[in-house]
């Protein structure tokens, strides 16, 4: 008995402690010894090049630029996710012809790039700009920026509709079949139970989107909108300063991180009660 005891304990041993300097080791300090290098060579960039002149010149332009961005991109997730939920009813549906549909839909939205479908909504439909009148949508599609909203619009529904789907599809099935013991009708079993809990695992791919969607923002410069992008071509445009992009880098940076940390503190509000 106490052989069999010694051998349990020696497996159950942990692995001795790696010593030295493996490649893996050497790879990751080099990385972080040289995106220091690169924030410190920015930020003395910044310093010595510093014009005044210019940024009293131009930050109002980058102001302006910065809100039809939020503009651009809040409009866009609002009506992305609103139409996402016919589109994620679609997908989940038992009838074939919708499913299929839905497919198409989501199918070609995530396949194509971005840059590609702000192109077919801002040109392709400026092309049929006598039926749209007749119709009385001209109005709408002659302005970049509504083209520009209806084209973010359409791709992030197709990613917020997989999401949604792969969020409900991952609470198990034993909440649905509680649910109906308990006299619910599916509709009340999905609104209670299981969007609580599938909107806890889809609030990180959600936050992701958000971020890809600001970052993407800035393609809407090329069809004449002046967003933080736009205006920062235009400023270079007119100046030849390379602080035009640096400045509007580190906007959009700023950005990406606050909306990065406060995903992270709505996670931790939410799951309080998952953690010991």
């Amino acid at each position: 008995m106490s052989v069999v005891t010694r051998a349990a304990v020696d497996i159950e041993k942990p692995p001795p402690r790696a010593r030295g300097w493996p490649r893996a080791r050497i790879v990751g300090y080099a990385l972080v010894g040289f995106w220091i290098l690169f924030g410190i060579g920015i930020v003395t960039y910044l310093v010595f090049a510093w014009n005044g002149e210019f940024f009293a010149r131009y930050a109002p332009a980058y102001l302006q630029g910065l809100w039809t961005t939020l503009a651009l991109v809040a409009i866009s997730m609002v009506l992305g996710a609103l139409f996402s939920l016919p589109v994620t009813y679609a997908r989940m549906s038992k009838n074939r012809y919708l499913s299929v549909l839905a497919y198409c839909y989501v199918y070609f939205f995530r396949g194509t790039p971005l840059l590609v479908q702000v192109y077919l909504v801002y040109y392709g439909l400026g092309s049929f700009r006598v039926q749209l009148e007749s119709v009385g949508l001209w109005w709408f599609f002659r302005d970049a920026f509504n083209c520009g909203v209806f084209a973010f619009a359409l791709n992030t529904a197709a990613y917020q509709a997989e999401i949604l789907r792969g969020a409900i599809e991952s609470v198990p099935r034993g909440q649905w079949e509680g649910a109906a013991s308990l006299g619910l009708h599916k509709l009340q079993t999905l609104r209670k139970v299981i969007l609580p809990q599938a909107l806890i695992v889809a609030l990180r791919p959600y936050g992701n989107e958000l971020v890809l969607m600001i970052k993407a923002s800035a393609i809407v410069a090329i069809i004449t909108v002046y967003d933080l992008m736009g205006n920062a071509k235009l400023a270079y445009a007119k100046s030849f300063d390379f602080q035009a992009y640096v400045w509007v880098a580190i906007v959009y940076l700023v950005m990406v991180e606050i909306l990065r940390h406060g995903v992270e503190w709505i996670e931790r509000r939410i799951t309080i009660h998952l953690k010991r």
